[in-house]
C-alpha cells in the first residue's frame, strides 16, 4: 500500500459519522439528566449556586484572585455597565516553599499578603478610608468592602456560592492540614487578620467565570447559556433550570441560594461524559493513549477532545506507522526517491519516542500548511521532532492523519455543545426522550449564545466550521438551528468572570 493510501487508511478510523454525532448527543443528554438526579455520576453535573448571568449593565469596581496553579493573580475590574470593562491586575510566583508548607496558614497568609500589596499600589484611596474608620471607631458596613471572587482551581466539594471543601491538592502542592477545610474562609481570616475592605464573596471555576465573562460582554438582549473550554482540558458550564436540578433536596451540606431566578448554572465537568464508553468513538491509539495515562478510564470525553491529548494520538498513529512494514513512513531506498535528494532520518532523542513528545501547536501548522510541496509542515518536522529530509509525501501523509485527529475533537465538541443546547429547550424540543426536529420560532434577539475559550477553539484552523458542520447534522438543531447560534470568544473567566460572580453573590442590582 502507498504511504497516502496508507495514511488515509488509518485517518478513517478516526472519522465519525452524522450517526455518531446523533448517539453521542442522545447519551451526553441522558447522562446530563443522570448528574442532575444523583451524585457520583459519569458527568459530575456540580450545582454552582449561582442563579444568575450578568447582561451588560452591570456596574462597579470589583476584585478577583486567582490561584491555578504556580502563579497568583490578583485583579481589579472596574465594570462600565456598557459591556465594557477595565482590568488591572499583578502576579506573582508561589515560592516552592508554601507549596508544601506545613501549615495552610503559612500559604494564605502569603496570599492575603499580596492582596494587601495590591490594594495600597491601586485602591490606596479606599484602603486609607478604611484604615481610618477603624482608626476612629466608626462603624463598618459591607458597603465599606469589595467583594472578591476566588478562582481555586483545585478539586473542591463546594457547597454554597462561598463555600468549599478542600478535596485534594494537585500541581505540586501538598499541605495536609487543608484537605477537607473551607478554602474561602482560610483566606477570609488572613485577610482579616490585616484589617483588608475586602470580602470572599465566591468560589469560583474557571468555566463558570468564562460563561459569566462571556454574558457580560456578548452583543444582543439574550443572557448566555454556555461557557465552554476547548484547550489543554475541556469543561462546560451552562445555565439550567432550578426543577431539573433534584439532586439538590438531597445533598445535606448545600447551602443557601437565591432561587428567584429559577435557575441555577451548572459546572458539567463533562471531560468524564461516558468514562464507560458506551458510545465514545474509540481506536487502539486512544486505548494505548488511556492506559499508559496517570487516570486510566477517567476523562474518556477529554482524551479524545481536549489539545493536551491530541499530539499524543498523532505520535501514537504516527510510531504505528513507522513501525508497519507496509508503509514507508520517513522511509526512503535511496535519495532518488526523495525529492529533496536526500534521505530521511529521526534523530535518536526525537519527542517522537517520548510520550507528550508533540504538542497540538504542531497539529495546527500541518493542518494549515497550504505550502508547495507542504514546505512548512516539513520544516516543523524537523525543527519540533526531529526528522531530517522528511519528503512532501511524508508530510501529506502527516496532513491527512492531523486533519482526521482535530476534526474528530470538533465533531465531538459539537455533541457537547448540541446536547447542552437540545436539553435546555433554548432552540429545539423534545418529546419524551425522542429528539424533535421542529425549530422554535427564534427572533434575531433570541440567539443562543455560545462563549468559548480555549487554544483549540481560538486557534486551531478550521475548528469552529467542523463543529457547526456537526451542528446541522444533529437531530432538533439542523440547519436552521444552527444558524442561531452564536459562538463568541470569551477572555479570562478566572479574572472578569470571577468578579462577576462575585457581583452576583452580593446581591448588586444592574446599573448600580
Amino acid at each position: 500500500m502507498g504511504l497516502v493510501d496508507g495514511a488515509r487508511t488509518l485517518a478513517a478510523e478516526f472519522d465519525y459519522s452524522v450517526e455518531d454525532v446523533n448517539k453521542g448527543v442522545e447519551a451526553f443528554i441522558r447522562q446530563m439528566d443522570e448528574g442532575l438526579q444523583e451524585t457520583g455520576k459519569s458527568m459530575s453535573q456540580i450545582p454552582t449556586y449561582v442563579t444568575a448571568v450578568p447582561n451588560g449593565t452591570e456596574k462597579g469596581v470589583y476584585l478577583a484572585v486567582d490561584l491555578g496553579g504556580t502563579n497568583f493573580r490578583v485583579c481589579s475590574i472596574k465594570l462600565n455597565g456598557d459591556t465594557t470593562f477595565s482590568l488591572t491586575q499583578s502576579k506573582v510566583a508561589i515560592p516552592q516553599e508554601l507549596m508544601v508548607a506545613k501549615t495552610s496558614k503559612e500559604l494564605f497568609s502569603f496570599l492575603a499578603k499580596q492582596i494587601e500589596s495590591f490594594l495600597k499600589i491601586h485602591h490606596n484611596d479606599h484602603f486609607e478610608k478604611h484604615r481610618q474608620r477603624r482608626k476612629n471607631g466608626e462603624e463598618i458596613t459591607d458597603e465599606h468592602f469589595l467583594q472578591l471572587g476566588f478562582t481555586f482551581s483545585f478539586p473542591v466539594h463546594q457547597i454554597s456560592i462561598n463555600k468549599g471543601h478542600l478535596i485534594r491538592w494537585t500541581k505540586g502542592f501538598d499541605i495536609a492540614d487543608a484537605i477537607g477545610k473551607d478554602v474561602c474562609s482560610l483566606l477570609q481570616t488572613e485577610i482579616d487578620a490585616l484589617h483588608l475592605p475586602v470580602k470572599v464573596a465566591a468560589l469560583v471555576n474557571d468555566t463558570v467565570g468564562t460563561l459569566m465573562a462571556r454574558s457580560y460582554t456578548s452583543p444582543g438582549k439574550t443572557g448566555t447559556l454556555l461557557g465552554a473550554i476547548f484547550g489543554t482540558g475541556t469543561n462546560g458550564a451552562y445555565v439550567e433550570k432550578l426543577e431539573k436540578v433534584t439532586k439538590l433536596k438531597n445533598m445535606k451540606e448545600g447551602g443557601d441560594f437565591d432561587a428567584s431566578t429559577g435557575n441555577m448554572i451548572i459546572n458539567t465537568e463533562w471531560g468524564s461524559f461516558d468514562n464507560e464508553m458506551s458510545v465514545l468513538p474509540n481506536t487502539p491509539y486512544d486505548t494505548a493513549l488511556d492506559k499508559d495515562s496517570n487516570n486510566p478510564g477517567i476523562q474518556m470525553f477529554e482524551k479524545r477532545v481536549s489539545g493536551m491529548f491530541l499530539g499524543e494520538i498523532l505520535r501514537r498513529v504516527i510510531l504505528s506507522m513507522i513501525k508497519d512494514g507496509k508503509t514507508e513512513l520517513f522511509k526512503d531506498e535511496s535519495s532518488g526517491t526523495n525529492d529533496v535528494h536526500s534521505t530521511c532520518t529521526i534523530a535518536n532523542d526525537s519527542p517522537l519516542y517520548k510520550q507528550w513528545g508533540i504538542d497540538t501547536s504542531f497539529l495546527s501548522i500541518a493542518h494549515e500548511d497550504q505550502s508547495a510541496g507542504h514546505h512548512i509542515t516539513r520544516q516543523a518536522l524537523n525543527r519540533d521532532l526531529g526528522v531530517d529530509a522528511a519528503s512532501s509525501e511524508d508530510a501529506q501523509a502527516i496532513k491527512i492523519l492531523v486533519e482526521a485527529i482535530g476534526k474528530r475533537s470538533a465533531r465531538l465538541s459539537a455533541v457537547a455543545i448540541g446536547a447542552v443546547i437540545i436539553s435546555t429547550g433554548n432552540l429545539s424540543v423534545r418529546a419524551g426522550n425522542r429528539l424533535d426536529d421542529k425549530i422554535k420560532a427564534v427572533s434575531e434577539e433570541e440567539v443562543v449564545d455560545i462563549g468559548v475559550d480555549g487554544s483549540l477553539v481560538e486557534y486551531y484552523p478550521g475548528f469552529e466550521e467542523y463543529i457547526r458542520e456537526a451542528l446541522r447534522e444533529i437531530e432538533g438543531i439542523g440547519e436552521q438551528g444552527e444558524k442561531r447560534i452564536r459562538i463568541g470568544i470569551a477572555k479570562d473567566g478566572s479574572g472578569v468572570g470571577a468578579a462577576l460572580i462575585a457581583l452576583v453573590a452580593g446581591g448588586r442590582e444592574s446599573g448600580s
